[in-house]
Parts: C-alpha cells; sequence; structure tokens
C-alpha cells in the first residue's frame, strides 16, 4: 500500500513538474537576466544610464513575479526526489518481541538492532 501511495505521489507530482517546467526555465532565465542588469548597474558611471538599468530591471523584476508560479514546479521536484529517496526505507521494526527478561540470549536480538540504528 505504501509502495502504491508513493507511486501514485510521483505521478502526480511528475505531471505537476512537465507542466510547470516551461515557467520554470524562464524563472530561471529571467533571474539570471537580473543578476546582468545589477552588475550592468553597479557599474555604469553616468545617473542616465543608471536610470535606464533601474527601467530595465523593473522590467525583468515583472518577468520574474509572472513565473512565480514555478516555484510550485519546483516543490514538485522536491517532491519527486523526497519519494525517489523514500522508495526502498523499510518502516518496520526488525526486532518486534521484547523480552524483560534479563537472559543474554533472548535479548540478543533486540540489542544487535539497537547497536545496528
Amino acid at each position: 500500500m505504501r509502495k502504491f501511495v508513493l507511486f501514485v505521489g510521483g505521478l502526480v507530482a511528475l505531471l505537476v513538474l512537465l507542466a510547470n517546467l516551461g515557467p520554470m526555465v524562464l524563472l530561471a532565465v529571467s533571474g539570471w537576466l537580473l543578476y546582468v542588469v545589477f552588475k550592468k548597474f553597479v557599474k555604469s558611471d553616468s545617473t542616465a544610464a543608471k536610470v535606464g538599468w533601474v527601467i530595465i530591471g523593473l522590467i525583468v523584476l515583472s518577468i520574474v513575479f509572472s513565473n512565480i508560479y514555478a516555484v510550485i514546479g519546483v516543490a514538485a521536484a522536491y517532491a519527486l526526489y523526497w519519494i525517489y529517496q523514500n522508495w526502498n526505507k523499510d518502516d518496520s521494526d526488525p526486532v518486534v518481541d521484547v523480552m524483560d527478561s534479563d537472559d543474554p540470549f533472548t535479548n540478543f536480538e533486540r540489542q544487535w538492532a539497537e547497536i545496528n540504528n
């Protein structure tokens, strides 16, 4: 049952990721452009150039904010990574019975499991 739920969750996350792939690429490109505009703004000497870079930066920033839904795609990518990491994880405890005896042979499995964890 656990693997079925992980499979369905992975399938949904994959579909969401594929649906948001375009906005994710555009968000990354516009973030890079915003960085380039900032670097050009810092290097410019004249006031007119700085005003021009601020206007271009605001235009690029509006593109960044219009693609903010790409964060959903990033969350879907993280969900896929989490599902991949937890696919073969075993939730069961290796020792089911815990004996309250002082006999070392009856508690050996429990102690061995505690050492390994």
